[in-house]
């Protein structure tokens, strides 16, 4: 069921709810805070409803439901605890073209009430098409949980200094981008404000004044939902997304309305330069457009963060760095094992396969009590393993490789060093982890696993 999500502006309009109990009584208290003129048709009708009409918030009319008082309403609601009166009520207004909800009855009902979730004029509704308003109680109360209480005043704040904003200051990608920027400031009631010292000050500004700016964002292992709070913010409010390529489509979909730019290579294959990444980020900002350089796990793990970095300072550009969950801890996860398990390993490198296959200085030392992770090992292994061994690593040190660490096409295989040449291609992105913390996880599951075999 595909449903159109609106909020309709009741404010003097005439409804209808058919039913004066518990249920009526409910739908009673979300129908009056919108200002809606409410009739109530009812035989009988419970204290808090006859105390409602007493005050004249509301008018009860003590009888049964009859057609004709369907006519002149602008929404429907049937509320009684007879299904023949529901469906009458709802044949009714479908005859009229009336709109109606027939609580707990979906094959009656044209919309649904949501679960609201409310600060001032910010509202969030939830709806399961009816199927489960018991969920859509819980997700409310978990968003609830996460939302500051101060957003109402805020956003009162804010759409008074977004009016200004639009009075003064011509259409175009400068109040656009300047509304963007005002969306994630504090508004003060202070005229001295600095956001609203901003709001007002001329749009021929340099780009850090006029929203202009860069974030080099970490994207996680791939999972949408091993974003950071700020990331998906970001990703959400940019005007501009610069992503690697491994950056999945199920996160690029979260950019509402931005451009989006593979800058990214595979297998060795770059489609841009970095120096024609670093030209990007800079024009955009000073075009001032909100940047997000998108890159997979964390931007400072194996990222070419620094050399963003450094650019876009000598550049005078804004920038801020935003973290993410790199794909160590994702495939870590995934095995799952502790990479600094106290009794196994003492300490963690990470490296990537070009470095921990090198004879030069950056080649690892000998060390079995730690555990190693090694990023884009490549397909091809036996190369690794030789140096590794050749170093006086033994050969049932353990192993692990990790495709698509945290994503639904996740895969792990567990070697020993001795067979890690022999181990199937690995499917990119790949991790190795190795140390004898991955071979104790792995024990510790294949004991639970038989332990629950045995009392099965």
């Amino acid at each position: 069921m595909s449903l159109l999500p609106i909020f309709l502006k009741l404010e003097g309009r005439q409804c209808l709810l058919v039913g004066a109990g518990t249920v009526a009584l409910d739908k009673i208290g979300s129908l009056l805070k919108t200002g809606v003129r409410l009739r109530v048709i009812a035989p009988e009708a419970k204290s808090e409803v006859r105390q409602l009409a007493m005050e004249g918030k509301l008018e009860w009319i003590q009888r049964p439901f009859n057609p004709s008082d369907l006519d002149g309403n602008y929404l429907v609601i049937a509320a009684t605890d007879s299904p023949q009166v529901n469906a009458a009520v709802y044949q009714g207004a479908v005859e009229r073209g009336i709109l109606c909800n027939s609580v707990d009855d979906i094959p009656n009902c044209d919309f649904f009430f949501g679960s609201v979730l409310s600060r001032g004029d910010l509202q969030i509704a939830i709806s399961t098409a009816g199927e489960s308003p018991a969920v859509a109680q819980r997700l409310r109360r978990e968003i609830d949980a996460q939302l500051p209480q101060d957003l109402g005043p805020w956003l009162a704040n804010l759409g008074e200094l977004r009016r200004k904003v639009l009075a003064i200051h011509p259409r175009g990608e400068e109040r656009k981008a300047l509304l963007h920027q005002l969306a994630q400031r504090q508004v003060c009631d202070s005229e001295s404000c600095p956001t609203r010292r901003l709001a007002l000050a001329p749009l021929d500004k340099p780009a850090a004044d006029t929203g202009g700016r860069v974030w080099l964002v970490g994207a996680g292992p791939g999972d949408p939902d091993l974003l950071t709070v700020k990331a998906l913010r970001l990703i959400q409010s940019a005007h501009v997304v610069l992503h690697d390529d491994l950056v999945p489509h199920a996160i690029l979909d979260l950019a509402r309305g931005a451009e989006i730019v593979n800058v990214g290579k595979r297998c060795g294959v770059k489609s841009i330069t970095q120096d024609e990444i670093n030209a990007l980020m800079i024009e955009h900002a000073r075009n001032g457009r909100r940047v997000v350089r998108l890159k997979s796990g964390d931007p400072l793990i194996f990222g070419r963060a620094a050399e963003e970095m450094g650019t876009l300072t000598e550049a005078g550009v804004d920038f801020e760095v935003v973290p993410g969950i790199t794909a160590a801890f994702a495939a870590a996860a995934a095995i799952p094992c502790s990479l600094t398990d106290r009794n196994s390993a003492s300490n963690v490198t990470f490296s990537t396969g070009h470095h921990a296959q090198s004879h030069n200085e950056s080649r690892l030392p000998r060390q079995e009590d730690a555990t190693r992770v090694v990023y884009m090992p490549g397909r091809d292994l036996r190369m690794l393993a030789a140096e590794w061994l050749a170093d006086g690593l033994p050969p049932d040190f353990p192993c692990a490789v990790v495709s698509h660490a945290a994503q639904p096409e996740q895969a792990v295989f567990h070697t020993t060093l001795g067979e890690l040449g022999d181990c199937p291609p690995a499917v990119a992105p790949s991790l190795l982890l190795a140390g004898w913390a991955v071979r104790d996880a792995a024990s510790a599951r294949t004991h639970e696993q038989e332990s629950l075999e045995a009392t099965a």
